[in-house]
């Protein structure tokens, strides 16, 4: 196996070129935002391979090909019970989700999740529901793209040897030119291309990782002999009830997705019914392709590289050694914009959450493209500042919003698409209820469970620990669907749903 490293020039080079590429899909795209619904959705002009691509590149992006990858690596094949999960929110969005939420937010000139959910609310609960939602997601995505500006500083200081202000403040300026000047369909466009990029990766680099290994009988037998039992046990060498609280914990994983207003929005652009058809069939099969390919990615580096500190560096371990010097360099460039990349869904919607769900652009009547320009500058520039200035261990305690914001608005969701019109205050409670349910857990399962403490909050220390995180994924679910499904609306006139496309 050989070890060539590839070229800190050919990685440069490459990314400058993608970079080019990307400031020039945001030119083209400018032309096309007219409007604040063209800023933010982009006119609902996508089509099957764009809301597809782009939605499968926004869910998991770098994460799987290093963090999932890295996940399997040290904990083995019982990780993989993560992955049904995934599949499931895939099938769910956008097979049960998506015909109400594009027929209703089209008939309805909707703009974000936010509108959806407050759609049947009443004038005195729709404001504040707009208002509490728009809230969250600006302030768990500012801290979410600070992260993800810090995880690309720290892989670019790596390769290239750049200050942490250098690092950041590149690859911030170019995402914010393209967002800046092509909105939603840039950020759609830049997406695609990037989940294109990550699918013949996850096709390539896997197949030449499993043949380097001596093909799966090979990585079977190299692991029964390397690794502990419970690495190949499909139940971890867990016992009783620790099993299924793992598995169901990290499956549930996928529930997070069920409120994410970045991925609910691709359901909410996509151009007619045909198109989301088809854009599910390209999601779902970029979503089998690329989990199937780092799960195998993941077995075979163990078997080829068994001693890596650090399972999310296994990627460039491989990339490395498996591949000539320029195809690496050119691989880990594109790892290397994807980790960055991911920020742009979240900077298109924490923006939207302030400019229309705070409802600013009304207080400049006819210039609202220009004032959700104005609102994307000044969250990049504050998430630049925090990522700069607060310690990094802060950005790993607010990741957990994936979760938070799944529980605080997949419920309303899940609700409104069954059929259910709760009434005002519940879907506002339920919000709460969610998010804060999520939060709970989350801080106790950082305090452990071998904290001193006693009564109640050891037994929430003690839940929270549990592996898998069940607890923290699923239970605040509860109290919100059962506030939703409890207290529904008396039928209202004027207020029919909207005709489920055929």
């Amino acid at each position: 196996m050989g070890s060539a490293e590839p070229a800190a020039g050919v990685v440069l080079a490459t990314l400058i070129v993608y970079k080019i590429v990307l400031i020039g899909i945001g030119v083209w795209a400018a032309r096309l935002n007219r409007n604040e619904s063209d800023f933010f959705l982009g006119g609902r002009g996508l089509g099957a391979w764009v809301a597809g691509l782009s939605y499968a590149a926004s869910t998991s992006s770098a994460w799987v090909l290093l963090g999932f990858s890295g996940f399997v690596y040290a904990v083995g094949v019982s990780a993989l019970w993560m992955v049904p999960g995934i599949w499931l929110g895939y099938v769910l969005v956008w097979c049960w989700f998506g015909p109400r939420l594009r027929a209703e937010t089209e008939a309805e000139g909707h703009v974000t999740a936010s509108d959806f959910m407050a759609a049947r609310a009443g004038p005195a609960w729709r404001p504040a529901i707009s208002a509490l939602a728009g809230f969250l997601v600006l302030f768990t995505f500012v801290f979410y793209i600070a992260a993800q500006f810090g995880a690309a500083a720290i892989a670019f200081e790596s390769q290239f040897d750049l200050a942490r202000w250098e690092s950041v403040a590149i690859g911030a300026g170019v995402i914010l030119i393209y967002g800046l000047l092509g909105g939603f369909w840039a950020v759609s466009l830049t997406d695609t291309l990037q989940g294109a990029i990550m699918a013949i990766i996850a096709v390539l680099l896997p197949a030449l990782a499993v043949i380097a290994a001596g093909g799966p009988s090979g990585i079977m037998e190299a692991l029964s002999v390397s690794q502990p039992a419970a690495y190949l046990d499909p139940w971890g060498g867990r016992a009783g009830f620790a099993f299924p609280g793992f598995a169901i914990g990290i499956a549930s994983i996928g529930l997070g997705t069920y409120g994410q207003p970045h991925l609910l929005a691709r359901l909410m652009a996509v151009k007619d019914e045909k198109a989301r058809r088809q854009g599910f069939i390209v999601a779902m099969g970029w979503g089998v392709i690329v989990y199937i390919g780092m799960a195998a990615l993941a077995l075979a580096g163990r078997a080829l590289l068994p001693d890596v500190a650090d399972g999310e560096a296994l990627f460039y371990e491989l990339a490395a050694a498996l591949l000539p010097a320029v195809m690496a360099g050119i691989v880990i460039a594109a790892i290397l914009s994807a980790v960055m990349s991911t920020v742009d869904s979240l900077l298109i919607a924490a923006s939207a959450a302030a400019a229309h769900d705070l409802r600013l652009v009304r207080l400049f009547k006819g210039r609202e493209v220009m004032i959700s320009r104005s609102v994307m500058a000044a969250i990049c520039a504050l998430a630049v500042v925090l990522t700069l200035s607060l310690p990094a261990t802060i950005f790993d305690r607010v990741l957990f919003s994936w979760s938070a914001l799944g529980a605080a608005f997949g419920p309303v969701i899940v609700a409104r698409v069954a059929g259910v019109e709760p009434q005002g205050w519940a879907i506002f409670a339920s919000i709460l209820a969610g998010f804060f349910t999520t939060v709970l857990f989350y801080i106790f399962g950082q305090v452990g469970a071998d904290a001193d403490l006693s009564g109640l909050p050891a037994l929430l220390a003690y839940l929270a620990a549990i592996p898998g995180d069940p607890f923290e994924r699923i239970v605040p679910w509860f109290a919100p669907l059962l506030l939703l499904f409890a207290f529904r609306q008396t039928a209202r006139a004027g207020h029919p749903a909207p005709a489920e496309p055929s």
